[in-house]
Formats: structure tokens, sequence, C-alpha cells
């Protein structure tokens, strides 16, 4: 986002009444201490709504706000600009005026250079308009329609060639320095990024290589290539993420950094033997992830509340939990960036480090130099931290010492794998920690899944058949809530499908949360060797606790996205 003069922006936001002198202030200093945006920390810390800032610095600019997560692109436009040059300049040319001006978003509306640069280029004068980091990558997507178009027949044109070198006789190492399997892969990287796909998995068949990327949390099939061409497309991957490309029988985990334009993606190589041969699943990190504030996240205010008070004391634990890819990461990250003060040490332990924090002693998990999870605790645990973050709690040995730092003055943040916020107290159980050690530290469990978000831009509303209303009382009452008690939505919404979405309606995703506060009487049942989870559940929904399908239902009413997606989330 564009970082305005400090003076300019406390001049905005004294006249809207958003802060005060003393609070920009302070929030000025921790943001040059902490070498952050301070549009970026006013937003995580939930000071202003960021559209709502985003208003503010457009009209101060003298230019419109953009939005093209809702704004149609005219591809023809878009092309006039190559996609290289628009990563590097940060622009996307997404419409034309009826005067012949080019409708440009920009990162910066005020960079005059950048504008000049445009007009001479495009033969025309710029209208500009602000957009957001987000806003140009759905527009930088826009070009991957093309790619799309070409991509298959490109990577059969490079298979057809490997597969002439096969024939001169190339053994696999050979056949992965040629340039046929080099741009099959670069080309498969790159529809990758430009897809939003989170993973990209190639697995090896009886008859072929079937590759598929996962898109909003969603599996989709991209493209099956000929199996002869599987050990020097595995060979590439590995030599890329420096492993052992003469070892087949055992697993292997790499990582290399990949460039599309001007951006940088770090991915993340899993390599497997299977029953046909070594399956492949590679997961793709955006280099410049920041911290958002929880809002952001969709967590809605009276949980932001509850999380807020748990992390306003010295000691104990707050717990982040779902299954793999549900954005437990990132919900403790903007944990952790609301208790990056200068008054405390804060150290984590992660595997991998997924953001880069200023003032936060990050270490990474590093098994072949007898870094673990819990070897690392037990270091780290000796730098007179304050707050201690571990990327994940996987064993008993990993959960006891945290439990033990815990206890002994730490706020120790981490995730867990259990499918809502009551099953983290069986979890811990299982995992040998006493019943009373666990509601001595338990602070707060924050349970979460994610769910695919409504493209804005073809969004309808209907009403729900009796199908689907039954569907969710049942849901309610497998969950314990008497569906008399939840006032169900009478209008729900989805997307209808267009070429902004690739039509299917969604775009992006959203948490759904769960929030578990360890009261009193909780924790007095947590000391009941006896009590259950039925009990647990009851207890936690009588002191208000919303569960994760309700909250669910809040967004399925405001139109943020589907029951269909809240269901099938919920489900998993």
């Amino acid at each position: 986002m564009i970082n305005l003069p400090g003076e300019k922006l406390r001049e905005l936001l004294l006249r809207a009444g958003i802060v005060n002198t003393e609070t920009f202030s302070v929030i000025q200093e921790e943001a040059t201490r902490k070498r952050q945006n301070l549009s970026d920390l006013l937003i995580s810390q939930g000071i202003i709504n960021k559209e709502y800032l985003l208003i503010l610095i457009a009209q101060f600019l003298g230019v419109e706000r953009i939005n093209l997560g809702v704004t149609k692109i005219d591809e023809t436009v878009l092309n006039l600009l190559p996609e290289d040059v628009a990563r590097r300049r940060k622009v996307i040319v997404f419409g034309k005026e009826p005067d012949g001006r080019f409708k440009v978003a920009m990162d910066d509306p005020s960079d005059l250079e950048t504008i000049d640069f445009l007009s001479l280029k495009l033969a025309g004068k710029i209208k500009p308009y602000l957009a957001t980091e987000e806003d140009l990558n759905r527009g930088f997507t826009a070009y991957g329609k093309k790619i799309t178009q070409d991509f298959k027949k490109i990577i059969e044109e490079s298979v057809r060639e490997s597969l002439k070198s096969k024939a001169r006789g190339d053994i696999a190492t050979q056949g992965a320095e040629d340039l046929p399997i080099v741009a099959v892969v670069d080309n498969l990287l790159s529809y990758a990024v430009s897809s939003r796909a989170s993973d990209a998995h190639f697995e090896i068949l009886d008859d072929s290589i079937l590759v598929r990327f996962r898109i909003d949390g969603i599996l989709h099939e991209i493209i099956r290539m000929p199996k002869e061409i599987h050990p020097a497309v595995i060979a590439r991957l590995k030599i890329l993420s420096s492993l052992r490309v003469d070892e087949h029988r055992a697993p292997q985990d790499g990582r290399f950094r990949y460039k599309i334009g001007g951006t940088s993606v770090d991915i993340r190589v899993s390599i497997l033997p299977t029953f046909y041969g070594e399956k492949v699943v590679m997961r793709i990190l955006s280099g410049a992830q920041k911290p958002v504030s929880l809002a952001d996240l969709g967590v809605f205010e009276s949980d932001i509340h509850i999380i807020e008070e748990a992390i306003k004391k010295t000691y104990g634990m707050v717990l982040a939990c779902g299954p793999t890819g549900s954005g437990k990461t990132t919900t403790l990250y903007s944990i952790l960036n609301m208790l990056n003060k200068p008054e405390v040490n804060i150290i984590t332990v992660e595997d991998p480090i997924e953001y880069d924090m200023r003032y936060v002693n990050q270490v990474q998990v590093n098994n072949a130099a007898g870094i673990t999870f819990a070897s690392g605790l037990r270091s780290i645990l000796r730098q007179d931290p304050n707050i201690v973050m571990v990327g994940e709690i996987r064993d008993g040995e990993t959960a006891n010492i945290a439990v033990q730092a815990a206890l002994t003055g730490h706020l120790v943040l981490s995730s867990l794998h259990t499918n809502d916020a009551p099953t983290t107290i069986p979890r811990f159980i299982d995992m040998g920690v006493p019943p009373f050690l666990i509601s001595a530290v338990l602070n707060t469990v924050v349970a979460q899944r994610l769910v695919r978000k409504i493209h804005l831009n073809c969004i309808e509303s209907y009403e729900p058949d009796e199908v689907t209303l039954t569907a969710i009382q049942r849901e309610l009452l497998l969950l314990g809530v008497d569906p008399k008690s939840i006032k169900l939505p009478k209008t729900f919404y989805r997307g209808k499908g267009c070429s902004g979405c690739n039509f299917v309606g969604t775009i992006g995703r959203i948490g759904i949360y769960e929030v578990l506060n360890i009261t009193e009487s909780i924790r007095k049942l947590i000391m009941d060797g006896s009590f259950s989870m039925d009990m647990l559940k009851m207890q936690a929904q009588k002191e208000g606790m919303i569960t994760m399908f309700e909250d669910g239902l809040r967004k399925v009413e405001r139109g943020t996205t589907t029951i269909e997606e809240v269901m099938r989330v919920i489900r998993e």
C-alpha cells in the first residue's frame, strides 16, 4: 500500500476522527521501530478499516479507488502492456475512458515517473486509480488467461521434444538439464503461480503423470503427461531443490526460490516414493506475506476481544487449531504482530518461516542439524524470552515442554491439529499432559477453517429450499445446538460464475472461527477426570462460544461465502 508522509496521514486520520494526536504518535514510533509501513500497522492493529483508509488516501490524492475483484478487466487493453512490465511497475491497465484515456490501477497513483512512462509506452493519456497489492495480483491473474490458452500447447511441444531426447538414449539426470524438460517445469510453475495455486501435485500413475493444483483449497486436475518423461521431471525438481538425484527409495524434502516477472515465490518440495514411482508435492509460498489484522482474516469483534484479553496475560497458552492448510500460522502471526512491542523478547521455532518479522527472533527447524520443535523450544527457553511461538505441537515431548514454558512465566503461542476448539483438551491428554496442567496453562483456543469467498462481481441472492434448511438443522443438532435458538438467514448468496473468477463463482478465501475462552468453570471441568466432550461443549456454548458452523452462517448471511462452502469445510 502507498506510504503517505506521516504528517499527511496524521492530518487525514485526525480530520476523520479515527485517532487522536497521542495515539498516532505511538503508532508512528512503533512503525519506525519495526520498519513497517505506517498504513499497514494502523490496519493490522485494528485502528482503521483497510477499505476506509484506501478511500481517504484516494480522496487525498484526488483519484478514484478501484477494486479489481469486482471490476471487469478489458483483456485487449490489458495486453497492451507486457506482464513483466506491469509487475515491475506495479500497475494494471484495465480499461479505457470514452475520451481515450487509459484506466490504470496503481499501488501509488502519485508516482509521476511511472505515469509518464506508461503514457509514452501506451501512446496515450493515463487516468490513475488507487489499488491494493491484492487488487494488482488479481489483475496479474488475468494475464494467466493467455497462459491458460497456450499452456497445453506449450507443454505438449516440450513433451514431444523431451521424448525425442529420451529416444536418443539420454539418462534422467541429463534429461533434467535439457531445454524441453526445463520448459515443462518452468511452464507448470508459472501456470501454478498465475492460477493462485497454493500447492502443485505431480502424481505418477500406471500410464501417465497427473498434475493437479490446489486453488482456494480445492484440487483441480490440470494436465496429464506421458509417463516416459517422469524420471527427467523429477530429476529437474530435485536439482532445483538441492536434493539427491540418485535417491529413489527414501522421502526427501527441500526448497527453492522461483521468480516470475518481478515476483519471487518460495517453493517447498516434498518427494515421496509410491508404488509407481516418486510423487512430488510443491507448496507455493508468497515471498512478500505480511501479517494482517484479525478482522481482515474474518474474526468477528466479540472473538477478537476474547483473544486480546488472553494475550494481555504474561503467561499461559494461546492455540490455533485446525487441519493442514486452514490458516493457523497466519492467525498466529496476526496475534504475534499485536504482541511485537519494544519491551518484550519474542522467539519462534518454525517449519518453515513463512513471515519475516522485524524484532522477532525466528528459528528454522532443521532436522539434519538436530533442531526439532522440541529441541529448539528447549534452547530458546534459555534465551530469556517473554513470548514463545512454536510452529506446531506434534508430539508429547513438544507438548510437555510448551506446557512447562507456559507455567514458568512465558506466553506460548502454537498450533495443533484438532477438529474443533474443545477437542484440544483430549488431544493434549492423549499426548501425556495431565489435565490439571492443561487447566492451569490454557488461556484461549482458536479453531478455524478456510472457506471460499463469493466473487462479488457475479454474486446473486436466492431463497434456500427445504433440503438445504433441513441439512442446516441436522448439522446444528450434531453440534449440540438447538436449531430453534439460531435465526437462519432468509436469503442466501452464491456466485453465478464469470470470467473474473474462471466461472467458479468464488475467488479468495476467508476464515470461519470458533474461539474457546478458558473460564474458571471450564478449568474445573478439565480438572475433573470424568468430564466428557459433550459436557465441555455445552458449558462453552452456555458461556457464549460461537461454533465454527454458526460463525459460517453469519458469513453466509452477509454474502461473504456460500452455505455449501461452510457445510463442506465443517465436515472435513
